[in-house]
């Protein structure tokens, strides 16, 4: 289950902290992951694109970034598994043809009758537990040894050494929760916990950490927690409650990054019930805010005696984490230090974790300078988000010898849309024709010449909550009050691709969806003039703009087949501080937008990216201007989803609408994660499905060979003989 606040992959840093408009990173880019942007936490910024290869979409914006480390979905909800709408009328923006897209902005409907009680929400309540999952029971009993995914007798001891995890390329201060300068990726990385931590195969479960015990209240109305006695801070303190509600207090200080007023929009204040005891009031109550305040971070009390973190700049952290500040060389090296008194060894949520006994940070200013550092041994792994230079670069003497080890690791981490999305206010793109007409000039195959990646065809690619199939009984359930007012297409098989995804009949498949799209515009009255354009019958030329603040050469594929059909394609590059302005205030015709990974669909965010509220307020997530009563009612069901039959079902039915609809530009992702790696490292037998590689934990994955690999030079410690098995890269 995804965080309430928007994830997405923008091209700016947002300190807003939430959704921006995005260009995603490609091959001239920094292999970067983008949701860690020096001076905010919270937001982020990809570098632009380099030629027409597509670019290899990095970890998204991590819009409440912060320490909510969380875990994906696919193969496990099966195996969890085994363990009727409002009526009313559909906005115009989901209309048929000469639909207008915006509509008169009816509020969204009331939450349908029948509305489970409390005691029905999907999460256990009113009794004390080691772990909180959404939907199903934990996979990991309370007496369970360790995480299948670790080594639990990993040796330890040896030297990781790492370069640049995102964009940052360089550090002023050691405090990650303040706006102001660039805090370290490892301060986050290694030594601030939380209160429980999610594990990486498994839907939204999250074991107790500092926590050992948690209770849900029966109504949602809050959390209470009791710390283990044995949790300790690196100076030896115990772990308090007093120490949760002043991390809390602190948080709420002046210059912090902004992500954090909207982790604790939904959360009272904390109190301390007795020193190993806290309980943390939920204003809004929603299991999403079950775990916003479970992966709360804590940090001591005593660090900075009490000063608001605005004023804590080069002063290390106090953290119950593995690892403390050995060196700090500002602004390039940083180098940690394990602690040999790690409170949280032997527990079953850290045994297998954190192996290594120094870690070593190097910031490259230069992405050129960075793959050739490591290709000389300067550090150990390099994760790629250019999809050309994992092809043309990643290769080479050390790497056909076995010095260097190229693969991808697949991941089971939900997709949500990377697209070029439709400005839904604009009247040009009103009609439902014209949008799948311009969409129909997409030609994914192109686009994908490396063969990495997968066409964006679902809201929720990469997991069951993608429409399959025909709608089930239950899906027609929800739709069938909004027949009347939905594209037809709604009720017949998913969304797919128009022009394929490629092969030999490819060049056909392109020619017949243009043949397809010049028959849409003919229809909504655009008709060729003697100077090869598009017009109406005011004579005017259908031209559309593109607003990016770098530039895009992938878009030249895009261009010449809308060229093809008389639409003019004009890209428009703007800086930095006008771009973010015309964001805000919807002032654009077309951009792109590539909204991050998830776990469980999140009505949250679902309500910010579609909802009717959102497309209204300046700043908001909703960029296309989607103003549909039918939306905000499915968004609805799916916020009062109390089983994984529910959830599943709403997010199919909406799916198929956002697709059908025509909204947007589906482009790509991927399923795999590519990295190459010097082979001086044992992995685990068991890869973890929902994971990252070097990037900030988060509430869908976490940095598993940092948190989990050894030096393989120490020995295996009794390791299974079979190794973790990645999937090898080619080229």
């Amino acid at each position: 289950m995804r965080r309430r606040p928007v994830r997405c992959r923008p091209s700016l840093r947002s300190d807003r902290g939430d959704l921006a408009a995005s260009r995603p990173l490609d091959d001239r880019s920094d292999p970067a992951d983008p949701a860690a942007a020096p001076g905010d936490a919270a937001t982020a910024v990809p570098a632009p694109p380099d030629d027409d290869d597509a670019p290899l979409p990095p970890p998204g914006l991590r819009r409440r970034r912060l320490l909510q480390w969380g875990t994906g979905l696919a193969g496990a909800l099966a195996q969890a598994a085994a363990s009727g709408a409002p009526a009313g009328t559909a906005g115009a923006a989901a209309n048929g043809p000469g639909a207008a897209a915006s509509g008169s902005g009816s509020a969204p409907p009331a939450a349908p009758a029948g509305t489970p009680p409390a005691s029905a929400w999907p999460i256990v309540t009113g009794q004390w537990v080691h772990a909180l999952s959404a939907y199903a029971p934990p996979r990991h009993g309370p007496d369970f040894p360790h995480f299948p995914y670790v080594h639990p007798r990993a040796p330890k001891g040896g030297v990781l050494r790492l370069s640049n995890p995102d964009r940052r390329t360089s550090f002023d201060k050691l405090n990650p929760f303040t706006l102001k300068g660039v805090a370290p990726a490892a301060v986050s990385l290694f030594m601030v916990e939380s209160l429980a931590t999610p594990s990486m195969d498994e839907p939204e479960a999250w074991y107790g950490l500092l926590a050992e015990a948690m209770r849900v209240e029966p109504d949602l109305s809050a959390v209470t927690l009791r710390l283990r006695p044995q949790a300790r801070f690196s100076d030896g303190s115990p772990v308090e409650a007093a120490d949760v509600v002043d991390t809390v207090r602190r948080l709420h200080g002046p210059l912090l990054s902004p992500g954090y007023a909207t982790l604790l929009e939904g959360l009272g204040t904390p109190e301390a019930l007795d020193a190993r005891t806290v309980r943390i009031p939920l204003r809004r109550r929603q299991v999403e805010t079950v775990f916003d305040a479970i992966g709360l971070p804590v940090v001591s009390r005593r660090w900075g005696a009490g000063k608001p973190f605005k004023d804590l700049v080069t002063e290390p952290p106090i953290c119950s984490g593995p690892y403390v500040v050995e060196r700090a060389e500002m602004p390039s090296r940083l180098t940690l230090q394990r602690n040999p008194a790690y409170w949280a060894s032997d527990l079953p949520v850290r045994r297998g974790h954190f192996n290594f006994a120094r870690i070593e940070y190097r910031l490259y200013q230069d992405v050129a300078v960075r793959r050739e550092a490591f290709k000389a041994g300067e550090f150990d792994l390099l994760r790629e988000y250019s999809a050309s230079q994992f092809v043309r670069t990643h290769q080479g003497p050390k790497w056909r010898d076995g010095r260097i080890v190229k693969a991808r690791f697949p991941i089971a981490t939900g997709s949500m849309l990377q697209s070029t999305q439709f400005n839904l206010r604009s009247p040009k793109f009103q009609d439902i024709r014209v949008r799948e007409a311009i969409v129909r000039a997409w030609d994914f195959a192109a686009v994908n010449r490396f063969r990495v990646y997968e066409p964006s065809e679902s809201l929720f690619a990469n997991t069951d909550f993608a429409a399959s199939g025909l709608p089930s009984a239950a899906e027609r359930a929800l739709l069938e009050p909004f027949r009347a007012t939905l594209p037809p297409a709604v009720f017949g098989p998913p969304w797919r691709v128009p022009a394929g995804r490629g092969g030999p009949d490819h060049a056909q498949a392109l020619r017949d969806s243009l043949k397809t799209a010049a028959r849409l515009l003919a229809e909504a009255g655009w008709t060729v003039g003697a100077d090869g354009r598009l017009r109406n019958a005011k004579g005017e030329a259908l031209e559309v703009e593109y607003l990016e603040p770098s530039s895009n050469p992938s878009s030249a594929i895009f261009k010449r087949n809308l060229d093809k059909l008389g639409i003019v394609l004009r890209e428009r590059q703007v800086d930095y501080a006008l771009y973010r302005q015309r964001l805000e205030n919807f002032d654009f015709e077309l951009i792109t937008i590539v909204e991050g990974q998830f776990t469980l669909p999140s009505a949250g965010t679902l309500k910010e990216l579609f909802g009717s509220t959102s497309a209204v307020t300046p700043g908001g997530g909703n960029t296309r201007g989607v103003r549909s009563p039918v939306v905000d009612a499915l968004i609805a069901r799916l916020e009062q989803a109390r089983s994984l039959d529910d959830l599943r079902t709403a997010a199919r039915a909406l799916d198929r609408v956002v697709m059908h609809s025509w909204w947007q530009v589906p482009e790509l992702y991927s399923r795999t994660l590519p990295l190459s790696y010097w082979a001086r490292f044992g992995l685990p037998a068991v890869p973890a499905p929902y994971m990252a590689i070097d990037s900030l934990p988060d509430n869908h994955s976490q940095p598993w060979p940092l948190w989990t690999w050894w030096d393989r030079s120490l020995g295996d410690g009794g390791a299974p003989a079979a190794p973790a098995a990645p999937r090898p890269a080619g080229g």
